[in-house]
């Protein structure tokens, strides 16, 4: 009995040991890292579109609130999505779904343009010349380090 008991306890370590080291293991922590970046992320996004580009973008389209659009399938005639929804009337929401779509653009459009800033950086930064690390071998052809005064392939001297 005994024995039994300790062989389900080393499983138990070793099955905790591996759950520990897949857990541990580099791209969990990234992704995990970026779940919660993306998150708080998403919250900056949604309110830099309802607070900062949609007042101005109502404004232009003099107002009208698209979430108040909807089409009332019962027939009774409610004046707002929202009487007819505190009834349980049967709508359809083009107007939120309109939202939505007005919100994908804009966002879509937000990150295209953080994106390409990031590109144009990187590229910056790639443009920059940077100083060789390797050369041919004379004799051999095979790829060295620049300081090498022997290669280590054929073990030629290196005058150069």
């Amino acid at each position: 009995m005994n024995a039994t008991i300790q062989k389900m306890q080393i499983k138990g370590r070793k099955f905790f040991d591996e759950f520990k080291e897949f857990a541990l293991r580099g791209n969990v922590v990234d992704l995990a890292i970026g779940i919660v970046i993306g998150s708080s992320l998403t919250a900056i996004t949604n309110s830099l579109v309802k607070d900062v580009i949609m007042p101005p973008l109502g404004l232009v389209l003099q107002g009208v609130d698209f979430s108040r659009l909807f089409i009332d399938l019962s027939g009774k005639g409610y004046k707002t999505l929202t009487q007819a929804q505190a009834v349980g009337a049967p709508t359809i929401n083009y107007g939120l779904f309109l939202n939505a779509i007005i919100d994908f653009l804009v966002i879509a459009f937000v990150i295209f343009i953080v994106i390409k800033q990031i590109n144009r950086l990187q590229r910056k930064e790639r443009q920059q010349p940077t100083d060789p690390t390797q050369k041919n071998c004379p004799y051999c052809a095979l790829s060295i380090p620049v300081q090498a005064s022997r290669c280590p392939h054929c073990t030629s001297a290196i005058t150069v």
